[in-house]
């Protein structure tokens, strides 16, 4: 190891040892030191290599002291006794401002997230605390002259813990923000990172969208002598913002929000204003270009006459009456419980050439949390050692609680007069607080002026007239007092708030609720340093409540670069912080001290006497303990409350110790727990097969039982049978002795007849013989006759067996063939019996006659084939019919001019046919039937006929009709069967023939049919030969 690596085994110790061990560590890059267990930070301002996840897993679960000192094993010792002990810890980081601090805080936090619980919700936990940095460091943090991103505000982050030691969540406190850096910043140094964030690495769209440009010379707020900053690449921070905000859970709408609040801020410090006189003789101010507060406007939505009425004008409020007064220009630009870690990163102490009221609250802070080290670390422990009456020799050290009540007495101090001041009625300057302080502060040690009461300041040309001194913890400041009164007011005016509220944007609403018109406040609200006054005694109550771990940081040069260490700076820092004097106290003092009671309820299982009840006093509980322990007696000491422990290596034997026994009680837990679980699944197990063997019993027996039902009824079938067979042998045994004895008597009966009648046998014999002969004869003749089928259309009959039988065979087949028909017909109903008469008389028509007519003869005679009364197309048609349509069928109508055929609807009634139009049903013609005089047809396999006509008719005007169907028969038919029953009316003609005349108007045409093969396939061809021949060409058969 390099050095010493705990300050308290450095020897000898005076401040030069101590300011040589620092200086040894720092050029071979160990930068952390102990003093026990506070971990002194050097700043390296160059990345090391000592961060890496290896270095993480290598300082977890380990013993403070056991590796080389680094800022994990502090983090590792906060955390792990968060979560074993359940202390809430909080790490205290402190140091001036360029030391480290907030780099430090991210490296406690990286090392808490990296040793903790996994797991998708645990882990999303952890990437929103570690992510939580980069977006206050972007609008909080700045480049000062002594570091490059400085904290301007202060930082407390609360992480809760669940009992697992898993984060569920933070809650980060700041305080005292410097908000006057947003419109000045000193030479040399920038406004906050955001805006110079923004412009450099927001894209062309977004800017436009802001209304700003990339250059930052167009903005008045933005300093352009250290815009850009050496190792600082601004556009890449501006996306790890961005990306940091949407882990956190800014939505996208609410980060361009964000944004463009954050241009508002720009174009509202390029506003300026210009001096106008009123009648009145008082001073007011105009706007002097309206474009930026315009753009402004628009990007919060704020109606422009409204926002420059509120710079221009204030309403002041007296009683019962408004009064609004206007502005000068110099006003106008001037306005369940968790376990919990606590991690402090707060501004450093600030000694600069120029310190205003924001060093001052600053330093105040500090000086407190000294206070609070000293307490914990000094005082308290040396009173405790006192208090438990241990054997101890004071030492000597500052106290700076004299420097703290100077500044936050309520009554005397620096603060409570600044309010005093602000608050009186009456004209208030800074040099009257100035007068103040030098009358009521002038005794003090503390305190220094050019102006006290007695005037030991007056040669002093370091201390202008309005400024004062301090002496702090850290060294002398000096503060100038010009503008500590406006800036301890801080007040924004009503006008400003009012207008702001008005703003349509999603966010102005929420920062300034204290412009609701109905929600005003009269009461003045508390000045700047009384909220952070009560804020800072907020954060040390906070602290006092929680197990403090240090970070003290320290500054090795001003230069902001690497290897190079300025003894007399380092030196300077290790005084102020008291570090040697720390050493002293820890190295007189007792590592580690806890009540009896906790000591003997965490340490009483390595002890059989006290394991696993002590019955007695807790104190002497440990004295057994420790006895039993061998511990010696030089290594602790017996308080009046508490055990204290002289070396923490005492302290890390008895947690070894601990972990070893903690981890055989855990072995017999778990096999008392293994004996438990194993007989409970035993017990599951034979319950189990006790049920398993119940159902298999159950299962076997209905088997065996079905087999033995099913072997019984096989017994039984074939005992059953042998015993059939033995009746059924015996009942043929019976029926072959009856019919032997049928046969035998038969035979007898015979034998008596025979010879009774053998007398008569000559005389009868042959006539009997022959009758018998022919009764077999016939006998045997009629049953052949049964097989006959009943179908009228079978022609088949048995042959005759003897040709005696000629005649009857021939009027038996007869008689039975009009028997059967009859019985055929009887099955007939009426509608049938008609169909079927339509047939016989198309038979006696065209059998024989007509070369169509055998193909028609399996086609039944349907009659209606376009479904007339059902058809919505022929409605209107139907209806015109008076009578019942017999038959509808669709036809062609041969025209005489070229032999072609026209579609027709063809309807016969009883006393008329009809032909009407196929498209539109419109009736064309409408014939009575007694005007019909023969209907013409050829013999061969067309469908053509004409419809002839009587001559002087009413109908023969129009001539005789050619037409043509595929139902040719059936329409013949059922024409002829009309003509057939009306009695008043003459039989129509039909007239076969191949070649016959039609009447066309006043011209007889001959139609001759001729057999050929057509061109259109194989249906007939009507073709116009001259005026007075059609030829009708048939295909061949």
């Amino acid at each position: 190891m390099i050095g010493v690596g705990d300050m308290v085994l450095l020897e000898p110790l005076n401040e030069d040892s101590f300011i040589m061990n620092l200086r040894n560590r720092f050029d071979h890059n160990e930068i952390y030191t102990y003093i026990g267990s506070v971990v002194i930070s050097m700043n390296p301002y160059r990345s090391l290599p000592i961060y890496t996840p290896q270095k993480v897993e290598e300082y977890r679960n380990r013993n403070f002291y056991e590796l080389s000192p680094h800022i994990y094993a502090l983090a590792d010792e906060a955390y792990r006794s968060l979560r074993d002990q359940d202390k809430d810890q909080c790490i205290l980081i402190t140091g001036e401002s360029g030391a480290g601090k907030t780099e430090a805080s991210k490296l406690v936090m990286s090392y808490v997230a990296a040793v903790c619980g996994k797991g998708q919700e645990v882990n999303k936990v952890k990437e929103q605390l570690l992510q939580s940095n980069p977006v206050l460091e972007a609008f909080g943090n700045a480049k000062t002259m002594r570091n490059d991103n400085s904290s301007r505000f202060g930082k407390y982050m609360d992480i809760e813990f669940d009992f697992k030691g898993d984060p569920l969540g933070g809650v980060i406190s700041n305080y005292l923000l410097e908000k006057s850096r947003v419109c000045k910043q000193p030479r040399g140094e920038r406004n906050f990172h955001i805006f110079y964030q923004l412009l450099s690495g927001a894209s062309d769209d977004t800017l436009m969208k802001l209304k700003l440009d990339r250059d930052f010379s167009k903005y008045n707020y933005l300093s352009l002598d250290s815009a850009n900053v050496n190792g600082l690449d601004d556009a890449a921070s501006f996306r790890t913002v961005r990306n940091a905000m949407q882990i956190v859970g800014f939505m996208e709408a609410e980060v361009q929000s964000v944004l463009e609040l954050v241009a508002a801020v720009l174009k509202l410090g390029n506003i300026e204003f210009k001096p106008e006189s009123r009648v009145n003789g008082f001073d007011e101010s105009r706007v002097k270009d309206k474009n930026d507060l315009k753009e402004m406007c628009e990007l919060l939505g704020i109606e422009q006459s409204v926002l420059e009425r509120a710079f221009s004008y204030r309403t002041v409020e007296a009683k019962m009456e408004k009064m609004s007064t206007t502005l000068n220009v110099a006003q106008a630009q001037a306005k369940t419980r968790h376990k919990v870690m606590g991690v402090l990163d707060i501004y450093g102490f600030e000694i600069f050439e120029d310190n205003s009221f924001e060093q001052f609250i600053i330093n105040y802070c500090n000086e407190k949390l000294q206070q609070i080290f000293i307490e914990l670390t000094l005082r308290e422990e040396q009173e405790e050692y006192i208090r438990e009456d241990i054997e101890w020799t004071n030492i000597e050290y500052f106290n700076n609680a004299v420097i703290c009540d100077l500044i936050e007495n309520n009554q005397n101090g620096i603060l409570a007069m600044l309010d005093e001041e602000c608050l009186r009625p009456g004209t208030v300057t800074d040099d009257t607080f100035l007068d103040k302080l030098n009358t009521i502060c002038a005794e003090h040690q503390h305190f220094e002026s050019r102006l006290n009461k007695n005037s030991k300041f007056l040669t002093d040309h370091s201390l202008p007239h309005s400024c004062f001194r301090i002496q702090h913890y850290a060294g002398k400041v000096l503060y100038r007092v010009e503008g500590f009164v406006d800036k301890n007011n801080d007040l924004l005016y009503r006008d400003l708030s009012q207008a702001m509220y008005k703003a349509t944007h999603s966010l102005m609403r929420q920062l300034f609720p204290e412009g609701n018109p109905a929600k005003v406040n009269l009461k003045r609200p508390p000045t700047a340093g009384f909220q952070f006054k009560a804020s800072v005694g907020v954060l040390m109550k906070n602290l006092q409540t929680k197990n403090p771990n240090y970070i003290r940081c320290i500054k090795p040069n001003d230069k902001k670069v690497a290897h190079i260490f300025t003894d007399s700076l380092v030196c300077h820092q290790v005084r102020y912080l008291g570090l040697v004097e720390n050493v002293r106290v820890r190295r007189a003092g007792y590592a580690f001290r806890q009540p009896y009671e906790s000591c003997l309820e965490r340490y009483k299982m390595l002890c059989k006497k006290t394991w696993p009840h002590w019955r007695g006093p807790a104190r002497d509980g440990v004295e057994v303990l420790l006895t039993d322990c061998s511990v010696p007696t030089e290594e602790f000491a017996y308080g009046r409350s508490k055990i204290f422990i002289r070396n923490p290596r005492t302290l890390f034997t008895l947690e070894e110790r601990r972990r070893a026994c903690l981890e055989d009680l855990a072995t017999l837990i778990q096999k008392i727990y293994r004996g438990w679980k194993s007989r409970t699944h035993f017990l599951l197990l034979k319950k189990s097969q006790v049920v398993v063997a119940a159902w298999y019993r159950r299962y076997a027996q209905q088997n065996k039982y079905q087999k033995i039902k099913s072997a019984t009824l096989v017994m039984q079938s074939f005992i059953r049978g042998w015993k059939a067979r033995n009746i059924l042998r015996q009942l043929k045994y019976e029926k072959r002795c009856k019919e032997a004895v049928t046969t035998i008597a038969a035979y007898w009966h015979g034998t008596q007849v025979r010879r009774e009648y053998r007398k008569f046998f000559r005389a009868n014999a042959g006539k009997k013989i022959y009758d018998f002969t022919i009764q077999r004869i016939m006998q045997k003749y009629f049953l052949g006759l049964k097989t006959t089928t009943m179908s009228p259309m079978d022609n088949s009959w048995p042959a005759k067996p003897y040709g005696f039988l000629e005649g009857a065979h021939t009027q038996l087949r007869r008689i039975f063939h009009l028997w059967r028909c009859k019985k055929y017909r009887g099955q007939f109903t009426e509608e049938k019996k008609a169909v079927y008469e339509e047939k016989l008389e198309a038979s006696e028509i065209f059998k024989d006659k007509k070369a169509l007519y055998p193909s028609s003869v399996s086609q039944p005679f349907k009659g209606d084939y376009l479904e007339i009364q059902k058809n919505p197309k022929y409605q209107k048609l139907n209806s015109a019919m008076e009578e019942k349509v017999l038959l509808a069928d669709l036809v062609n109508k041969i025209n005489r001019a070229n032999g072609k055929g026209s579609p027709r609807l063809f309807l016969l009634t009883k006393s008329n046919f009809v032909l009407a139009d196929q498209k539109t049903g419109q009736v064309k013609a409408s014939v009575p039937l007694p005007d019909l005089a023969s209907v013409s047809v050829s013999t061969q396999s067309d469908g053509f006929f004409a419809l002839k006509l009587k001559e002087g008719s009413a109908s023969a005007s129009k001539g005789d009709f050619l037409l043509s169907s595929e139902h040719l028969i059936e329409i013949i038919t059922k024409l002829h069967r009309i003509g057939t029953t009306a009695a008043d009316r003459d039989q129509i003609n039909i007239d076969i023939s191949d070649e016959f005349l039609v009447q066309f108007k006043q011209d007889k045409v001959c139609v001759k049919f001729i057999q050929g093969g057509p061109k259109n396939g194989n249906s007939a061809a009507c073709k116009r030969k001259n005026n007075r021949l059609l030829e009708v060409s048939v295909p061949s058969p």
